[in-house]
Order: structure tokens, then C-alpha cells, then sequence
């Protein structure tokens, strides 16, 4: 059980950081790309960053449902529910929020599309924060 508790905190922090880097680093520098460039970087951008997110986040959900069918000892399950929830939040978001929003970037850059982005993806970013928080505190609960 503690092996499963710890490939989810490990797959959900490391998400975090790459939310985090994506929100602060990659997404305000679409807009400084330049016109000429900008379907080639944005392009890139979606191929690359796949290999990156793909399989964490399919852990993170994983082990996410595993920990909901049986709860580890000692956490409690409305906890583990918080944190099935936040995922089915950021996976909600990133298809019906985020991959629309790089549909329309796809054609070029937009600055309304951008912001729009830039915006929504705090939902995301927000949700893995708290999501390492829940992680790291069901492996407390475990422990003690």
C-alpha cells in the first residue's frame, strides 16, 4: 500500500511542477513567439510536451481510482475522495477546456485564445497544488 501511495504522490507532484512550469514559463512565452514562428512553436510545443504529461497523469489517475477502491489504512476516505475528484477535474478541464483552446491556437496565434489559456489553466494548476497537498497528506495519514 505505501508503494502505491508514494508512485501517486510521485506522479501528482511531478505534475504539479510541469503545471506549474507550463503556466508560468511555456504559456506566457506563446505570446512573444512572433506571428511567422508561431504554428511551428505551438505545434512542437503540443508533440513535445506529450511525452512529458502522458504517462503521470495516467498513473496519477490509476492510482488515484486504486486508493478510492481501497482506501490504505489510516486515511481517510472523504480525503481520498478529494483527491479523485481534483483529478476528474483536471482531466474535465484539460479536454473540455484546455485542448479546445490549443485547437485555436493551432491556426495561429490568437490573443484571445491565448489569455483564454492562460486563464483557464489556473483550474489546473490550482487542482495539482492541492492535489500534492492531499497526496503527501494521505502518506502522513499511512504512516502515523
Amino acid at each position: 500500500m505505501m508503494t502505491l501511495l508514494l508512485v501517486h504522490a510521485l506522479a501528482t507532484v511531478l505534475m504539479f511542477g510541469v503545471i506549474l512550469t507550463v503556466q508560468l514559463v511555456h504559456y506566457p512565452l506563446f505570446a512573444v513567439v512572433g506571428d511567422l514562428r508561431f504554428v511551428a512553436y505551438h505545434r512542437e510545443h503540443m508533440r513535445l510536451i506529450r511525452y512529458v504529461v502522458t504517462v503521470p497523469m495516467v498513473v496519477e489517475l490509476a492510482t488515484a481510482v486504486a486508493l478510492t477502491l481501497r482506501p490504505p489504512p489510516g486515511v481517510p476516505t472523504w480525503l481520498v475522495w478529494i483527491g479523485l475528484a481534483l483529478v476528474i477535474l483536471i482531466w474535465v478541464s484539460t479536454w473540455l477546456v484546455q485542448v479546445p483552446r490549443h485547437a485555436d491556437l493551432t491556426k495561429g496565434f490568437d490573443s484571445v485564445a491565448h489569455e483564454r489559456l492562460v486563464r483557464s489553466n489556473w483550474i489546473r494548476t490550482a487542482a495539482w497544488g492541492v492535489r500534492s497537498g492531499v497526496a503527501l497528506i494521505m502518506i502522513y495519514h499511512f504512516i502515523c
